[in-house]
């Protein structure tokens, strides 16, 4: 069926881990690459526990497995380096240092012409009064680097400007009445499959919830899938990837792209005969890609800190799909799971 037998994966969170569930059910393995603690060796084949920097457990996790993926963005180049020089990397090197750098991924998207937030870039402290001037008050301060659930992020308004600590990208307020985001997945021959755009809702800038069908009008919808299918093709991409975009009175604008399975995927797993991370693992072991056609409503909800202490409540509840993590300490702002509710 396929030459591809293990699949390696950079990152053990829980991406991994339901990556690593979605791959058993094809007869694959998987091996995990995390440094720290991995939430996702609890389902994985195998797990290594090194360095990014180690080259020998870098070099023996290559010759264990057949391709490579990852689980999240910040993989260090000098590891990436290595890894390809060895075995392929799928969603490939492109796709990583244009969503690494959101300096160069606002580029990327205008010179494909989609539409983005006004920006400028911020490189130092200094270079911050001139970049306000440019782009105006209200604004946000994004690190270029690094940055997730609402890290590394400074909100600019009419008092006194605080800097990242970081080179950083200053983005323009958005006036958007919602935000939605694509699932879509490539395959290696160009074969490209959308999931129904979701209706995300964020609280502290974490995902908190989001709402399948999303709501919107029709056109909106499909633009926004030829959006997501536009910035996949430009970087020949293979896998899953996610694409969050504003809903403005003007159109759609693109706010960022995860090139990897998403937090606002997660409602694919109780929505769709064929997941997100099925999906994924069938584009990067050079399977057919599914069919992601909906056939359920779905509401996903982060389970976030405290929440994990609902898990009997939910359990109890009806039409309740619950995913745990494995994670120990349940700390503020840190997702242990997620609910499905099938509301349709």
């Amino acid at each position: 069926m396929t030459e591809i037998r293990t699949i390696g994966i950079l990152g053990g969170g829980q991406l991994g881990r339901m990556l690593s569930v979605a791959a058993s059910r094809l007869g694959l393995r998987c091996h995990i690459f995390e440094p720290g603690a991995a939430p996702a060796g609890d389902v994985a084949w195998h797990v290594t526990t090194a360095s990014y920097e180690d080259e020998d457990a870098l070099r023996a996790f290559a010759e264990s497995v057949d391709v490579i993926t990852y689980e999240f963005e910040n993989v260090p180049t000098s590891a990436l380096d290595l890894l390809e020089s060895l075995r392929p990397i799928r969603p490939s090197r492109r796709a990583l240092a244009v969503s690494q750098d959101r300096l160069t991924e606002k580029t990327f998207l205008n010179e494909i012409g989609l539409a983005t937030a006004p920006f400028a870039d911020v490189p130092d402290e200094a270079a911050l009064p001139e970049a306000i001037e440019a782009i105006g008050r209200p604004s946000i301060l994004k690190t270029r680097r690094m940055g997730y659930d609402g890290k590394g992020q400074v909100r600019i308004g009419d008092g006194p400007a605080e800097w990242t600590g970081a080179p950083s990208v200053l983005e323009g307020f958005v006036n958007f009445s919602a935000e939605i985001s694509v699932i879509i997945a490539r395959g290696a021959d160009g074969q490209v499959s959308a999931f129904d755009p979701g209706l995300n809702v964020h609280e502290s800038g974490i995902l908190r919830t989001t709402t399948v069908p999303c709501g919107l009008p029709g056109k909106a919808t499909t633009d926004a899938v030829l959006v997501a299918a536009r910035i996949a093709n430009a970087l020949d991409y293979v896998g899953v990837l996610g694409v969050e975009l504003f809903v403005t009175p003007d159109g759609l604008i693109v706010n960022e792209i995860a090139p990897r399975v998403h937090n606002s995927g997660h409602w694919t797993q109780a929505g769709c005969a064929v997941d997100q991370f099925e999906q994924h693992i069938r584009a990067v072991a050079g399977l057919p890609l599914g069919d992601g056609k909906r056939y359920a409503d779905v509401v996903m909800e982060n389970l976030i800190g405290d929440d994990i202490a609902r898990v009997p409540q939910l359990m109890a509840s009806s039409g309740v799909q619950l995913h745990l993590y494995g994670k120990g300490e349940a700390r503020p702002g840190r997702k242990m799971g997620h609910v499905n509710r099938i509301v349709g």
